[in-house]
């Protein structure tokens, strides 16, 4: 597998519909693999969950913000979720979804890796969120849903420019207004520990900056696909570069996770 892997990563001329298959593979288990060591290695350490409202003071008589803790949440299942996710996603992508993925990559289309992108990402950034001190169940759902329809905007940049001249970037640049918003969130929330409090711990300093590179570096490679820039001319380039983005991005997360606050 090791030798499968480093013959994929070099670069060739032409890359074909099968070598993505045989990289699929490659990267579906190790996806799989870095989610059940995770499982075995990692100690017991749990994040609450809260959510907040208004209560009447009566010695105010004024309305009051209260916060009430409704149940403990393993950390472990964050990374070991977006991990099997795209385990999950790769194994379908090579099995029943396999003659509509190549189809699809024939005229620049890949439904299944968006749709996988918009739970797995939103996990991840959950994740992120939680180690900067958001709790609040409900600003954790939007933050989510945020980042699911930043990769929903990619499907729709996908599907509006398959017959197009030219390219339409409406959905490409609202994908990267949707996108920004839960890191300046998170930002805020780093803020507000190092005004208010200690300070968030300092590997979560290093989750923010490498993951938001890697965040970057998808809408890097998109805006490098459509404007067909040296090897990106060729779709299927630009497909195993996210592939390869996926893989070292969720590793990096996963295992910054497990060292920051899992290791035993």
């Amino acid at each position: 597998m090791k030798k499968a892997f480093k013959s994929i990563l070099k670069t060739k001329k032409h890359i074909t519909a099968e070598k993505l298959i045989r990289l699929n593979f490659i990267a579906g288990t190790l996806h799989f693999i870095q989610g059940l060591i995770m499982l075995v290695v990692s100690k017991s350490s749990t994040l609450p969950i809260t959510t907040n409202y208004l209560i009447f003071d009566e010695s105010t008589q004024s309305l009051v913000s209260a916060t009430r803790h409704l149940f403990d949440f393993p950390l472990v299942y964050l990374p070991v979720l977006f991990l099997f996710m795209s385990a999950i996603a790769h194994f379908v992508i090579i099995g029943v979804y396999r003659k509509q993925y190549v189809k699809d990559l024939s005229i620049g289309l890949n439904k299944a890796r968006w749709m996988e992108y918009s739970f797995s990402a939103s996990i991840m950034m959950v994740a992120i969120a939680m180690l900067s001190g958001m709790f609040d169940v409900s600003s954790l759902l939007m933050l989510a849903t945020l980042t699911s329809a930043m990769n929903l905007m990619g499907l729709v940049m996908e599907l509006w420019n398959q017959k197009s001249k030219s390219v339409n970037w409406l959905a490409y640049w609202l994908g990267c207004l949707f996108g920004i918003v839960p890191w300046i969130a998170v930002v805020i929330y780093f803020v507000g520990a190092s005004v208010y409090g200690s300070g968030v711990p300092s590997f979560v300093y290093w989750i923010y900056v490498s993951i938001f590179v890697f965040f970057n570096s998808f809408a890097i490679n998109m805006w490098l696909q459509y404007k067909k820039k040296g090897k990106w001319v060729d779709y299927l380039y630009g497909e195993r570069a996210y592939i390869i983005l996926s893989l070292v991005a969720k590793a990096v997360l996963a295992w910054q996770v497990w060292a920051g606050t899992l290791r035993s």
